[in-house]
């Protein structure tokens, strides 16, 4: 075969699997790709089988967590198998207890994730990129506050070659030295221009704000100062001390075997040595006990608009009341048609969106309401957020809107849980955050026996009313008298190093 030939050839390949996985994945989601009989099939209520976004309402009410097998090898390594056969495709996904909290150099754990491209086993990080390349797969790296994954998704006829792939990723990680010098100076490069958009920052200013000095408090992100810091050696003594079976979940979703899974992740995982990792830091201790109101000004000279957040103590990801305060939430800032975005955008006219939301981690958490408007129109938007926010306590909610959002909740809830990657990733929380298929099969009957006096009762316990917590990013010299008037400030430069409240 002539190279001209053999080159055609491989591109045909390739454009034909990144067809089929894309027709494949149009199926798992219920779009017009799918065959005429799929669709059919779409609408059916199949015990333990994700439900299609547009399934009637009597069928939502008997979603359920689909069938899984779990496994722990000799080596502690916990394996989660969950077949699903609608669509040629399978999920491969890797959970480490692993994140930010546990940070020696702050964006250690994130850099690291994103080192693990960089060439494993005997291939170069250019050889890995042309086979998942090739096969039309893709394999993604990431770290947040607590975790660090791995996933790739593929067609199932490829599950060899994918899965060697992964299973050196997660290994035997080469860390590339070379390769590492590129990506640092991309890192560095991308917090600069982070900081260029206050809403992609706040959050990060905000968790230093709230928890300080605890490890919930570092950035994901890290800094500039500290991503420069990291060394090769760094990512080895990371990985080695934290890259451990006993400390890693493996969850496969989709199209396969159960016992010929079993055997091909026996063999490419059972040899991982290492069943200890290093003491992780007790994170419900040193926790802020929030006893006074504090304002960070985040002062950006060229900014034409402040953006906000308001908030205050949260709750732990294992809180029985998750459930009931995901509803209460709904009505004050979790959709559209909430109080939050109606009364600042759809009556005000003050902003594009409003919105609230708890932040869930292991130990704490975090609850926000968010929102940006022009710069002269700050004080404006900031007390109609804490009017609006009020009527929880001031007015409480009525049966009318309790039953609209009961019914929003549940009629979002199974879609979440639809495709292969969506399923997975439930997995990884499952193992991360210690829960398990109750969360998923008790969800609507919680939301269904949500009454009033419950309402009433999670607004008073767990929706911070006192010493709020303030963040501001905008011109100080146009908002700096506006943020004193909420508490004691703090003023940093949005260009100074990290997100130090001082």
């Amino acid at each position: 075969m002539t190279t001209a030939i053999k080159n055609e050839t491989n591109q045909s390949i390739k454009r034909n699997n990144k067809l089929a996985l894309s027709v494949a994945l149009a199926c798992s989601l219920g779009l017009s790709a799918c065959a005429t009989t799929a669709n059919n099939e779409a609408v059916k209520t199949v015990a333990n089988k994700p439900l299609a976004a547009n399934v009637p309402s009597a069928a939502i009410s008997r979603f359920a967590m689909p069938s899984y097998e779990t496994m722990t090898l000799a080596n502690g390594l916990v394996i989660n198998l969950m077949p699903q056969k609608e669509v040629p495709l399978i999920t491969l996904n890797a959970v480490v207890r692993v994140g930010a909290v546990d940070d020696t150099v702050s964006g250690l754990a994130y850099v690291a994730s994103q080192s693990l491209m960089l060439g494993a086993g005997k291939l170069t990080k250019a050889e890995i990129e042309q086979q998942i390349d090739f096969l039309g797969a893709s394999i993604n790296t990431s770290a947040d506050k607590e975790g660090s994954y791995v996933s790739a998704d593929f067609m199932a006829k490829d599950v060899d070659v994918i899965l060697a792939i992964f299973s050196d990723i997660l290994q035997a990680p080469s860390f590339n030295s070379q390769e590492f010098e590129k990506l640092k100076q991309r890192e560095i490069a991308g917090l600069a221009q982070e900081k260029e958009s206050p809403r992609a920052v706040i959050g990060r200013y905000f968790d230093k704000l709230a928890f300080g000095d605890h490890a919930y408090g570092k950035p994901v992100s890290g800094n500039s100062e500290s991503v420069a810091k990291i060394s090769v050696n760094d990512l080895l003594a990371f990985h080695s001390s934290h890259y451990l079976p006993a400390n890693t979940a493996i969850n496969v979703v989709g199209d396969f075997e159960p016992s010929a899974m079993k055997a091909k992740l026996e063999a490419a995982f059972g040899g991982w040595q290492g069943t200890k990792a290093e003491s992780k830091v007790d994170l419900s201790v040193g926790l802020n006990d929030f006893s006074q109101s504090r304002v960070l000004l985040v002062d950006k000279p060229d900014a034409i608009e402040t953006t906000f957040l308001i908030g205050g103590k949260g709750i732990s990801r294992d809180n029985p009341d998750f459930v009931g305060l995901t509803v209460v939430n709904t009505i004050l800032g979790g959709r559209f048609t909430s109080w939050l975005n109606d009364e600042l955008r759809v009556n005000a006219g003050l902003t594009y969106g409003a919105r609230s939301g708890f932040t869930p981690y292991s130990k704490a958490g975090l609850f926000q309401i968010s929102t940006f408007t022009k710069s002269e129109t700050t004080k404006e938007a900031m007390d109609l957020a804490l009017k609006t926010y009020a009527r929880l306590w001031q007015k409480g909610i009525d049966q009318a809107t309790l039953d609209s959002a009961k019914a929003y909740v549940k009629g979002q809830y199974p879609p979440k849980f639809e495709t292969s990657g969506q399923l997975a990733g439930l997995l990884s929380d499952m193992y991360l955050y210690g829960f398990d298929d109750n969360f998923i099969n008790q969800f609507q009957a919680k939301v269904d026996g949500l009454t009033l006096e419950e309402t009433q009762r999670l607004v008073r316990d767990y929706f911070p009313q006192e010493n709020l917590q303030f963040v501001l990013i905008g011109n100080a010299s146009a908002i700096a008298p506006i943020a004193a008037q909420y508490g004691e400030v703090t003023q940093v430069d949005i260009k100074a190093m990290g997100f130090d409240a001082k």
